[in-house]
């Protein structure tokens, strides 16, 4: 959306730039003939993926952990879940139980973005995928939109992390899903996908 009249686009400056996002501030001419600086990260694209797994696939996969009690049901099938990942975040010394994520590369859409990152991170190449919501994070501070995208049908793929990816996955079962991500330490990504997911009657 274009700014409002009754606001005036003073001045734009970048004031530094690293391999992962640039920051810099606007400075406004507010309606009340003020101004002011605002101060912005500017972040490319990401997406976070909610992949629904087979249980049988899942069970039998080297790699995956079965935290369910069996993984199976009073019939021997095993039910579905969904692929997490666990790794240490050193921006904020914590380590997170998430969901699979990673950057829009350019030229790329949402969904082409969540087949590569989950095959990259979990090894796991889905046949099907589906955009549920792109929108803007932390509108106070950043530039950057996210997309949350559903994937099913997973079959073994190629597994290929980044030299800073340290990851470990695992699954959990999906009704058991939004409320292990509620867990502390807990991060707004996976669990906003899980609530979009959810409100789509996905999970």
């Amino acid at each position: 959306m274009p700014v409002p009249d009754d606001w005036t686009l003073r001045e734009e400056t970048t004031e530094y730039e690293t391999p992962w996002y640039e920051g810099g501030y606007d400075r406004y001419e507010q309606p009340d003939d003020s101004e002011k600086r605002y101060y912005w990260a500017d972040l490319p694209d990401s997406v976070v993926i909610v992949a629904r797994i087979d249980g049988t696939v899942a069970a039998t996969v080297d790699g995956l952990d079965d935290e369910s009690d069996g993984g199976a049901s009073a019939d021997n099938d095993p039910e579905d879940r969904l692929l997490f990942v666990e790794q240490f975040r050193p921006t904020i010394r914590e380590t997170h139980l998430e969901l699979p994520a990673g950057i829009v590369e350019d030229g790329e859409s949402f969904t082409a973005a969540a087949e590569r990152e989950l095959e990259e991170e979990t090894g796991f190449r889905p046949t099907s995928t589906a955009l549920l919501q792109e929108y803007a994070v932390a509108t106070g501070v950043l530039r950057h939109t996210r997309g949350v995208v559903y994937a099913e049908g997973l079959e073994p793929g190629e597994r290929e992390l980044d030299s800073n990816e340290f990851l470990e996955v695992t699954t959990v079962p999906v009704d058991e899903a939004l409320e292990r991500a509620r867990e502390p330490p807990a991060n707004d990504a996976t669990i906003a996908a899980l609530l979009l997911a959810a409100e789509d009657g996905l999970l």
